[in-house]
């Protein structure tokens, strides 16, 4: 059965949309075939992996227009395929609600070409608005980054709140599949404290693998690439190959 995950959190700048990129890369490095769909209005995930959201994109599948097969582009990078979006997708939010179904839209349009992938990365916008319901409707697990800073933890418990009701509405086997500590530095006592009391609360929920403040993760991005296209031997690139490892259950 195919994974489908989706990355969420609604703060903005934890670090969604760069781990969902290079966690997607670092999985397609490790020979999965991987499919990251961004659900964001703002395509920072699209314009990330250099790509543009030419039609048709994911509004155009949300809204029937369009089958999610031709929504598919490759990014560029071996076995990482990429549903782009645009500001279009917005449109989602106004239009949808009051639909019948509309949260399972995206499930249903991704059910056809989801078994062709390993796994499936939603990287939702910094909200809990309908396009973040639809790909939590849609994920098996969700996967949460979170950063090393103050109040970090207080805009989580939003976040598990709203899966615990999307759980119990729409999507009986969604769960927290695994916490990953962004942005971390091991030289300040915030971000140590933020970790120690991270793991405290949430346990084994916690990837062992902590995402460190790198100026080369921050750099990839404009250059339309991920990072390990970018710098393989970066602290961010290693990071996220740690953390694909970790993911997979395969050892290092």
């Amino acid at each position: 059965m195919t994974e489908i995950l989706a990355i969420a959190n609604q703060k903005g700048g934890v670090g969604k949309t760069t781990t969902a990129i290079n966690l997607g890369a670092a999985l397609a490095a490790l020979e999965r075939r991987i499919l990251l769909v961004d659900c964001d209005p703002q395509g920072n995930a699209t314009r990330g992996l250099g790509a543009t959201a030419a039609r048709p994109h994911l509004y155009h599948v949300l809204s029937g227009q369009a089958e999610a097969a031709d929504a598919v582009q490759p990014s560029g990078f071996p076995n990482l395929d990429l549903i782009p979006a645009d500001r279009d997708l917005v449109g989602v939010e106004v239009e949808f609600p009051g639909l019948e179904r509309w949260e399972h839209r995206l499930a249903e349009a991704l059910a056809p070409i989801a078994d062709d992938y390993a796994t499936v990365l939603l990287d939702c916008p910094p909200s809990l608005g309908h396009l973040t319901v639809a790909a939590l409707t849609a994920a098996t697990g969700v996967l949460v980054p979170l950063q090393c800073e103050y109040f970090a933890l207080e805009g989580i418990r939003d976040l598990v709140s709203t899966i615990d009701r999307v759980r119990g509405a729409l999507n009986p086997r969604l769960d927290i599949a695994g916490i990953v500590l962004t942005m971390f530095d091991d030289r300040t006592n915030l971000g140590q404290d933020v970790a120690a009391e991270a793991r405290r609360v949430f346990g084994d929920k916690v990837y062992g693998t902590v995402v460190p403040r790198n100026v080369r993760l921050a750099e990839a991005p404009s250059h339309g690439v991920p990072v390990l296209a970018y710098d393989i031997k970066c602290r961010g690139a290693v990071a996220y190959l740690d953390l694909a490892r970790e993911v997979l259950g395969v050892a290092a």
